[in-house]
């Protein structure tokens, strides 16, 4: 047996070019982080090299220290720089025509359906949406719960699927892989438990760096603020939407944002099946009108970044095209676009006491009770119902009779009806305003500004 008298010295660890100490105390003090230090915490918190209690003393300095345009954009761009980068330049149609993508994020709600329509809606018009989704948590529902609905549809393709796909068919709605920006994946978790997911800078690096590195040409942001949303006030929220903007437009993402109202539901339907039923009637030219409103608003939006203006978006739902372009996508992932979705096996009719305008319906109130009915999960990988949820029958601002149902509370197991009412407590109400403010409560935009 031999050995090398150097083996000791080749096999030790070379040493780390900065101190996490050093990092955590910069932005303690108050001070920027400069580029270098940000590269280094970034890559050693993945690596392992910074433990997590130190990335956590760092993430509550910059909730409370704050972070400039340049800092969040570096951290961004180390956080893409953790794992692989999409590239969809290359992308075209059968016929060899070079394909734009757009692509859409929203920073989540109650009934929040819109990626159903809208993905297809947008490939309609000849631009291709490589939209990569999530599951829900909380009361906030995700999309590939929702699209789990459909009787053998699947979520997880293969890169090769997606862009194959993305050329024959359009569009795509498809799990992320683990790839992209692995550090957002390890620090989000940390984030959960430490009291520091409010920190705006971290809030916008974690989205965009996965937005950016997807690859998109274009991408239009849904940043909602109310009582379902994680922005609660508009001041927040708009701080959210242009620092996402800026960090966008910083890595050559053609990037804008609406600014979205979350106060009430969006749609009447909260849950799996119920959302993709109502889905299935805006693409088929009907649906709630808030609901179509802000799809097309978004289209809108998405098409002038890939370069198409001119053009009402409203068309290509009222013509069927969208439509063909949401049955091919869920056949092209195996799922059948014709299929009975599944339904709860119970329901409990909510009824009106008194006569009235229905003048207040809570997101939050809402979201918890589809939640609680079994829509949503505690915890990551904790299964859903798929027929689960809630169902509105009257808007804010419509007239209902006393015993008039208000909404009907949809689960395949009755045990939670009286958990899902308490989250209903005091989260609607019925009244009687004068015409004008009951029509304003009809007429309410849910897109209230435009950012970008």
């Amino acid at each position: 047996m031999t050995t090398s008298s150097s083996s000791a010295q080749d096999g030790a660890a070379a040493p780390e070019a900065f101190d996490a100490i050093e990092v955590i105390r910069l932005k303690r003090d108050g001070h920027r982080i400069d580029d270098a230090r940000i590269d280094w915490v970034v890559d050693a918190y993945t690596r392992g090299v910074v433990a997590p209690e130190q990335m956590s003393a760092l993430a509550m300095a910059i909730l409370l220290n704050g972070m400039d345009r340049a800092e969040i954009s570096r951290w961004t761009a180390a956080m893409i720089a953790s794992g692989e980068r999409m590239d969809f330049s290359g992308l075209t149609a059968p016929d060899g025509r070079r394909l734009a993508t757009a692509d859409k994020h929203s920073t989540g709600g109650v009934g929040d359906k819109i990626t159903l329509p809208l993905a297809p809606l947008v490939a309609s018009y000849g631009v291709a949406v490589p939209q990569l989704s999530g599951r829900g948590l909380g009361h906030t529902g995700g999309t590939l719960d929702k699209l789990e609905s459909i009787p053998g549809w699947r979520a997880d393709l293969t890169n090769g699927e997606m862009m194959r796909q993305l050329s024959e068919v359009g569009a795509v709605i498809c799990a992320a892989g683990s790839g992209l920006a692995p550090a957002d994946k390890k620090l989000y978790a940390l984030r959960d438990v430490t009291g520091t997911v409010e920190a705006i800078p971290l809030i916008a690096s974690s989205i965009m760096s996965k937005k950016i590195a997807e690859g998109t040409g274009t991408l239009v942001l849904d940043v909602k603020c109310g009582s379902g949303a994680f922005m609660k006030d508009e001041a927040s929220a708009r701080e959210l939407a242009r620092t996402m903007v800026d960090l966008g437009r910083d890595a050559g993402v053609d990037t804008s944002a609406l600014l979205t109202d979350m106060s009430v539901p969006l749609g009447l339907t909260a849950g799996n099946a119920l959302e993709v039923r109502e889905s299935v009637e805006v693409l088929a030219g009907g649906g709630p009108a808030d609901v179509v409103e802000l799809t097309v608003e978004l289209a809108r939006a998405m098409l002038a970044g890939a370069g198409i203006t001119g053009v009402d978006p409203a068309e290509n739902l009222a013509n069927g095209k969208a439509m063909d372009v949401w049955e091919r996508m869920i056949a092209a992932q195996g799922g059948d676009p014709h299929a009975e979705l599944p339904v709860a096996r119970h329901t409990d009719a909510v009824t009106a006491e008194t006569d009235g305008v229905l003048t207040e319906l809570d997101a939050m109130a809402v979201g918890l009770a589809a939640w609680r009915l079994g829509a949503g999960r505690e915890r990551q990988g904790q299964p859903v119902q798929a027929g689960a949820g809630m169902e509105l029958h009257v808007r804010p601002g419509d007239h209902v009779r006393a015993g008039q149902p208000v909404m009907t509370l949809h689960t395949d197991t009755p045990e939670r009806f009286d958990r899902a009412r308490q989250a209903l407590e005091g989260g609607w109400a019925v009244a009687t305003p004068d015409d004008a403010a009951a029509a304003a409560l009809r007429e309410r935009s849910v897109v209230l500004d435009r950012i970008g």
